[in-house]
Protein backbone atom coordinates (compact mmCIF):
# COMPACT_ATOMS: atom_id res chain seq x y z
CA UNK A 1 0.00 0.00 0.00
CA UNK A 2 0.86 3.29 -1.01
CA UNK A 3 0.88 6.36 1.16
CA UNK A 4 -1.56 8.06 -1.78
CA UNK A 5 -3.64 4.77 -1.34
CA UNK A 6 -4.19 6.16 2.45
CA UNK A 7 -7.98 7.90 2.44
CA UNK A 8 -7.05 10.15 5.46
CA UNK A 9 -10.61 10.64 5.90
CA UNK A 10 -11.36 6.79 6.81
CA UNK A 11 -8.33 7.35 9.39
CA UNK A 12 -10.16 10.38 10.79
CA UNK A 13 -13.45 8.13 11.51
CA UNK A 14 -11.10 5.20 12.63
CA UNK A 15 -9.27 8.03 14.92
CA UNK A 16 -12.39 9.12 16.37
CA UNK A 17 -14.03 5.61 17.35
CA UNK A 18 -10.91 4.51 18.73
CA UNK A 19 -11.16 7.62 20.98
CA UNK A 20 -14.75 6.41 22.41
CA UNK A 21 -14.53 2.91 22.04
CA UNK A 22 -18.19 3.31 20.83
CA UNK A 23 -19.63 2.85 17.29
CA UNK A 24 -22.71 4.85 18.14
CA UNK A 25 -20.80 7.65 20.04
CA UNK A 26 -19.04 8.35 17.31
CA UNK A 27 -21.53 8.66 14.70
CA UNK A 28 -23.35 10.80 16.33
CA UNK A 29 -20.51 13.18 17.17
CA UNK A 30 -19.60 12.56 13.43
CA UNK A 31 -23.08 13.06 12.18
CA UNK A 32 -23.15 10.29 10.25
CA UNK A 33 -25.20 6.68 10.53
CA UNK A 34 -23.40 3.56 12.12
CA UNK A 35 -23.76 1.33 9.49
CA UNK A 36 -21.75 3.93 7.36
CA UNK A 37 -18.96 4.82 10.18
CA UNK A 38 -18.98 0.77 10.49
CA UNK A 39 -18.28 0.49 6.40
CA UNK A 40 -15.80 2.85 6.38
CA UNK A 41 -13.74 1.33 8.84
CA UNK A 42 -13.98 -1.64 7.30
CA UNK A 43 -12.44 -0.44 3.89
CA UNK A 44 -9.71 1.56 5.98
CA UNK A 45 -8.92 -2.04 7.47
CA UNK A 46 -9.06 -3.83 3.85
CA UNK A 47 -6.47 -1.01 2.77
CA UNK A 48 -4.31 -1.85 5.82
CA UNK A 49 -4.94 -5.66 5.24
CA UNK A 50 -5.12 -5.97 9.34
CA UNK A 51 -7.93 -5.59 11.70
CA UNK A 52 -7.87 -2.35 13.79
CA UNK A 53 -10.77 -3.34 16.49
CA UNK A 54 -12.09 -6.88 18.24
CA UNK A 55 -15.47 -6.43 19.91
CA UNK A 56 -16.01 -6.82 23.66
CA UNK A 57 -19.51 -6.98 24.94
CA UNK A 58 -20.70 -3.31 23.70
CA UNK A 59 -17.50 -1.61 23.66
CA UNK A 60 -14.61 -1.76 20.92
CA UNK A 61 -11.29 -2.79 21.82
CA UNK A 62 -8.13 -1.85 19.42
CA UNK A 63 -6.08 -4.72 18.39
CA UNK A 64 -2.37 -4.69 18.41
CA UNK A 65 -2.38 -3.48 15.42
CA UNK A 66 -4.54 -0.84 16.38
CA UNK A 67 -2.88 0.76 18.95
CA UNK A 68 0.11 1.50 16.35
CA UNK A 69 -2.63 3.33 13.93
CA UNK A 70 -3.84 5.23 16.86
CA UNK A 71 -0.16 6.34 17.81
CA UNK A 72 0.35 7.37 14.76
CA UNK A 73 -3.44 9.01 13.98
CA UNK A 74 -2.54 10.66 17.23
CA UNK A 75 0.31 12.23 15.90
CA UNK A 76 -1.26 13.32 11.99
CA UNK A 77 -4.33 14.93 13.65
CA UNK A 78 -2.59 17.00 16.82
CA UNK A 79 -0.20 17.96 14.28
CA UNK A 80 -3.02 19.05 11.82
CA UNK A 81 -4.83 20.91 15.06
CA UNK A 82 -1.52 22.52 15.44
CA UNK A 83 -0.97 24.03 11.92
CA UNK A 84 -4.77 25.25 12.16
CA UNK A 85 -4.13 27.13 15.49
CA UNK A 86 -0.89 28.35 14.05
CA UNK A 87 -2.61 29.94 11.31
CA UNK A 88 -5.10 31.12 13.37
CA UNK A 89 -3.07 32.60 15.88
CA UNK A 90 -0.97 34.12 12.31
CA UNK A 91 -4.25 35.76 11.64
CA UNK A 92 -5.41 37.01 14.83
CA UNK A 93 -1.57 38.33 15.56
CA UNK A 94 -1.55 35.75 18.19
CA UNK A 95 1.91 33.10 18.57
CA UNK A 96 1.45 30.49 20.93
CA UNK A 97 3.95 29.42 23.02
CA UNK A 98 4.00 25.98 24.97
CA UNK A 99 6.81 25.16 27.61
CA UNK A 100 6.82 22.40 29.69
CA UNK A 101 9.19 21.90 32.81
CA UNK A 102 10.65 19.26 35.27
CA UNK A 103 8.64 19.40 38.36
CA UNK A 104 12.24 19.88 39.92
CA UNK A 105 13.26 22.78 38.29
CA UNK A 106 13.10 26.10 40.24
CA UNK A 107 10.30 28.32 38.96
CA UNK A 108 12.69 31.40 39.56
CA UNK A 109 14.26 30.14 37.03
CA UNK A 110 12.11 29.77 34.64
CA UNK A 111 10.63 32.98 35.08
CA UNK A 112 14.14 34.82 34.85
CA UNK A 113 14.65 32.86 31.29
CA UNK A 114 10.48 33.74 30.20
CA UNK A 115 11.29 37.58 31.64
CA UNK A 116 11.79 38.77 28.04
CA UNK A 117 8.47 37.49 26.67
CA UNK A 118 6.21 38.59 29.35
CA UNK A 119 5.90 42.11 27.83
CA UNK A 120 5.21 40.69 24.03
CA UNK A 121 1.57 41.65 23.51
CA UNK A 122 1.39 39.30 20.23
CA UNK A 123 2.59 36.24 22.38
CA UNK A 124 0.30 33.46 24.35
CA UNK A 125 2.26 31.40 27.35
CA UNK A 126 1.47 27.89 28.25
CA UNK A 127 3.12 26.46 31.20
CA UNK A 128 2.66 23.03 32.43
CA UNK A 129 5.40 21.04 34.63
CA UNK A 130 5.71 17.19 35.06
CA UNK A 131 8.01 14.28 34.55
CA UNK A 132 10.60 14.38 31.88
CA UNK A 133 9.23 11.29 30.03
CA UNK A 134 5.84 12.57 30.03
CA UNK A 135 6.72 15.66 28.86
CA UNK A 136 9.11 14.70 26.11
CA UNK A 137 6.55 12.36 24.82
CA UNK A 138 4.09 15.10 24.67
CA UNK A 139 7.33 17.59 23.22
CA UNK A 140 7.62 14.46 20.13
CA UNK A 141 4.05 14.42 19.56
CA UNK A 142 3.97 17.89 18.85
CA UNK A 143 2.03 19.37 22.03
CA UNK A 144 5.20 21.37 23.45
CA UNK A 145 7.52 23.65 21.86
CA UNK A 146 10.10 23.38 23.99
CA UNK A 147 10.77 21.44 27.62
CA UNK A 148 13.27 22.65 30.13
CA UNK A 149 15.35 20.57 32.39
CA UNK A 150 18.52 20.35 34.61
CA UNK A 151 19.36 17.02 33.03
CA UNK A 152 20.51 16.27 29.10
CA UNK A 153 18.23 13.33 27.93
CA UNK A 154 20.77 10.11 26.55
CA UNK A 155 20.82 9.32 23.02
CA UNK A 156 17.74 7.35 21.51
CA UNK A 157 17.70 6.70 17.47
CA UNK A 158 13.81 6.84 17.53
CA UNK A 159 13.10 9.77 19.21
CA UNK A 160 14.98 12.72 17.47
CA UNK A 161 15.56 15.67 20.74
CA UNK A 162 18.12 18.34 20.49
CA UNK A 163 19.38 20.16 23.98
CA UNK A 164 20.35 23.24 24.22
CA UNK A 165 22.68 24.24 27.36
CA UNK A 166 20.92 27.41 29.01
CA UNK A 167 23.62 27.87 31.86
CA UNK A 168 24.55 26.76 34.84
CA UNK A 169 24.82 27.35 38.92
CA UNK A 170 26.53 26.12 41.72
CA UNK A 171 24.34 24.70 44.44
CA UNK A 172 24.45 26.93 47.72
CA UNK A 173 23.72 26.13 51.38
CA UNK A 174 21.24 28.45 52.58
CA UNK A 175 19.69 29.16 56.17
CA UNK A 176 17.51 31.76 57.95
CA UNK A 177 19.49 35.02 58.29
CA UNK A 178 19.03 35.30 62.36
CA UNK A 179 20.47 31.59 62.80
CA UNK A 180 23.08 31.73 60.48
CA UNK A 181 24.42 35.30 59.45
CA UNK A 182 27.78 35.96 60.11
CA UNK A 183 28.98 32.09 59.60
CA UNK A 184 30.72 30.34 56.82
CA UNK A 185 30.47 26.81 56.44
CA UNK A 186 33.44 24.25 53.94
CA UNK A 187 31.12 22.15 52.03
CA UNK A 188 30.54 19.42 52.84
CA UNK A 189 33.32 19.23 55.88
CA UNK A 190 31.18 21.07 58.32
CA UNK A 191 27.87 20.23 57.05
CA UNK A 192 28.30 16.84 59.66
CA UNK A 193 24.96 16.45 61.64
CA UNK A 194 23.37 19.22 60.40
CA UNK A 195 19.76 19.35 60.27
CA UNK A 196 19.42 20.01 56.32
CA UNK A 197 16.64 20.07 53.61
CA UNK A 198 17.82 18.64 50.19
CA UNK A 199 16.23 18.19 46.55
CA UNK A 200 14.80 14.51 46.51
CA UNK A 201 16.33 11.95 44.67
CA UNK A 202 14.79 12.60 41.37
CA UNK A 203 16.96 15.66 41.47
CA UNK A 204 20.10 16.11 39.27
CA UNK A 205 22.40 17.13 41.79
CA UNK A 206 21.28 14.57 44.56
CA UNK A 207 23.12 12.08 43.77
CA UNK A 208 26.51 14.04 43.04
CA UNK A 209 25.74 15.79 46.83
CA UNK A 210 25.48 12.14 48.41
CA UNK A 211 28.31 10.99 46.98
CA UNK A 212 30.36 13.94 47.76
CA UNK A 213 29.29 13.47 51.70
CA UNK A 214 30.57 9.86 51.18
CA UNK A 215 33.76 10.40 50.05
CA UNK A 216 34.50 13.12 52.74
CA UNK A 217 32.80 10.89 55.59
CA UNK A 218 29.81 13.28 56.48
CA UNK A 219 26.67 12.61 57.13
CA UNK A 220 23.81 15.69 57.41
CA UNK A 221 21.05 15.14 59.38
CA UNK A 222 18.63 15.23 56.75
CA UNK A 223 15.02 16.47 57.75
CA UNK A 224 13.42 16.77 54.72
CA UNK A 225 13.91 15.62 50.77
CA UNK A 226 11.88 18.19 48.59
CA UNK A 227 11.63 17.44 44.75
CA UNK A 228 9.88 20.54 44.06
CA UNK A 229 12.30 23.46 44.50
CA UNK A 230 9.46 25.97 45.27
CA UNK A 231 8.49 23.83 48.03
CA UNK A 232 12.11 23.60 49.37
CA UNK A 233 12.38 27.59 49.04
CA UNK A 234 9.31 27.25 51.78
CA UNK A 235 11.16 24.73 53.72
CA UNK A 236 14.49 26.92 53.97
CA UNK A 237 12.38 30.12 54.72
CA UNK A 238 10.34 28.99 57.72
CA UNK A 239 12.29 25.86 59.41
CA UNK A 240 14.97 27.30 60.50
CA UNK A 241 17.14 23.76 58.62
CA UNK A 242 19.72 24.44 56.21
CA UNK A 243 19.00 23.50 52.36
CA UNK A 244 21.21 22.75 49.50
CA UNK A 245 19.83 24.98 46.27
CA UNK A 246 20.51 26.96 43.55
CA UNK A 247 20.57 30.42 44.99
CA UNK A 248 18.43 31.52 41.86
CA UNK A 249 15.53 29.06 43.61
CA UNK A 250 15.55 31.89 46.83
CA UNK A 251 16.87 34.98 44.78
CA UNK A 252 14.23 36.99 46.55
CA UNK A 253 14.89 36.00 49.96
CA UNK A 254 18.12 36.66 49.69
CA UNK A 255 17.63 39.97 48.30
CA UNK A 256 15.23 40.59 51.41
CA UNK A 257 17.83 39.32 53.73
CA UNK A 258 15.66 36.03 55.24
CA UNK A 259 18.01 33.93 54.05
CA UNK A 260 21.71 33.84 53.77
CA UNK A 261 23.72 31.86 52.00
CA UNK A 262 26.50 29.92 54.19
CA UNK A 263 28.53 28.35 51.89
CA UNK A 264 29.04 26.68 48.00
CA UNK A 265 29.27 23.54 46.95
CA UNK A 266 31.54 24.54 44.17
CA UNK A 267 31.69 21.04 42.94
CA UNK A 268 27.98 20.70 42.43
CA UNK A 269 26.31 22.41 39.63
CA UNK A 270 22.47 22.19 38.07
CA UNK A 271 22.87 22.82 34.56
CA UNK A 272 19.57 24.11 32.91
CA UNK A 273 18.31 22.65 29.41
CA UNK A 274 16.33 23.56 26.84
CA UNK A 275 14.89 20.58 24.60
CA UNK A 276 13.65 20.83 21.47
CA UNK A 277 12.54 18.51 18.78
CA UNK A 278 14.37 18.79 15.54
CA UNK A 279 13.10 20.19 11.51
CA UNK A 280 10.24 21.27 12.93
CA UNK A 281 8.56 24.75 12.65
CA UNK A 282 8.98 26.82 16.31
CA UNK A 283 8.10 30.23 16.77
CA UNK A 284 10.52 32.94 16.30
CA UNK A 285 10.87 34.09 20.00
CA UNK A 286 11.64 30.18 21.42
CA UNK A 287 14.42 30.72 18.84
CA UNK A 288 15.30 33.75 20.21
CA UNK A 289 15.19 33.56 23.81
CA UNK A 290 17.01 29.85 23.52
CA UNK A 291 19.85 31.25 21.21
CA UNK A 292 20.41 34.23 23.67
CA UNK A 293 20.65 31.90 26.53
CA UNK A 294 24.14 30.27 24.90
CA UNK A 295 27.83 31.63 24.77
CA UNK A 296 28.58 32.64 21.87
CA UNK A 297 30.83 29.61 21.00
CA UNK A 298 28.31 27.09 22.07
CA UNK A 299 27.18 24.49 19.62
CA UNK A 300 23.75 22.25 19.66
CA UNK A 301 24.20 19.11 21.62
CA UNK A 302 22.81 16.12 20.30
CA UNK A 303 20.49 13.80 23.01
Amino acid sequence: MDLHQLNFHHLHYFWRVAKTGHLSQAAQALHVSQSALSAQIRQLEERLGEPLFEREGRRLQLTDTGQLVLGYADSIFDLGAEMLGRLKGQREGITRLRIGSVATLSRNYQENWLRPLLADPSLTLTLESGLLDDLLERLLHHQLDVVLANEAVPAHPGKPLYCRRLGSQALSVAGKTELWQGRQLSIPADLHGVEMALPGARHAVRAQFDALCATAAVSPRIRAEVDDMAMLRLIARDSGWLALLPEVVVQDELHSGRLVVVGVADELNEHFYAITTAHRFRPPALDRLVDGALPADAAPVRC
